[in-house]
């Protein structure tokens, strides 16, 4: 397990570059999906930051949220302040408790639960957030919010869920590729030797119920 705090070389910075730069990607093919109640967008970003996160740290999660979220905000997005701040909150809730302990522990169970932590946290955090920030930028009523916090509950569970499995899947071959590519410095090379193929199945599972999830929630 190598030590808490990362190292902003520029093999480091490149690989986050290459990190950001793909959840954009993701994010403007997810802009296809229909939006789950008109205003809710179901997207992959979270599983792909979270990647350079369990590689580099929670600061350069942080770090790589911000910058997409603000590339977002300026190019594919039509909410402005609002789909910033909620984009940013809500990554920032699902990825940093997983990049802490799994950082902290270096073992898939870290991994694992601190998903399962995030997951939780993204729930509550975005119930709030959406209490207070939404009727803001809508000119909504706060009880029209409170009405449709069983779907707001439902879309962050689902979401949340798909993007914490989706991490699990697809760090060790994209933190592989990272590594041949010489992008990865040697201190976070280790993390990833802990994970192994139970989880990895148990990711597949939950993955499939997500996706069903979703697809249920899109016929609504």
């Amino acid at each position: 397990m190598s030590g808490s705090k990362s190292k902003f070389d520029t093999k480091t910075l490149a690989a986050m570059a290459m990190i950001t730069a793909l959840a954009y990607a993701v994010m403007a093919v997810c802009k296809i999906i229909p939006k789950v109640g008109g205003f809710l967008s179901l997207d992959a970003i979270d599983a792909v930051i979270g990647i350079g996160g369990f590689l580099f740290g929670p600061a350069a999660a942080v770090m790589m949220i911000i910058v997409e979220a603000f590339l977002e905000a300026i190019t594919l997005s039509t909410t402005g302040w609002y789909g910033f701040v909620m984009n940013v909150l809500s990554t920032v809730l699902l990825i940093c408790p997983a990049v802490y302990l799994y950082r902290r522990r270096g073992k898939t169970s870290g991994a694992a639960i601190g998903l399962a932590v995030g997951v939780v946290c993204r729930l509550v955090g975005m119930i709030l957030f959406n209490y207070l920030i939404t009727p803001m930028y809508f000119g909504m009523p706060r009880s029209a919010v409170v009405d449709l916090m069983p779907m707001i509950c439902v879309f962050n569970l689902v979401k949340g869920t798909l993007n914490a499995a989706l991490l699990m899947i697809l760090y060790p071959p994209v933190s592989a590729t990272l590594r041949r590519m010489g992008l990865v410095a040697p201190s976070a090379r280790k993390q990833e030797g802990s994970f192994n193929y139970v989880p990895m199945i148990i990711a597949v599972v939950v993955l499939v119920g997500a996706i069903l999830a979703v697809l249920q929630m899109l016929k609504k």
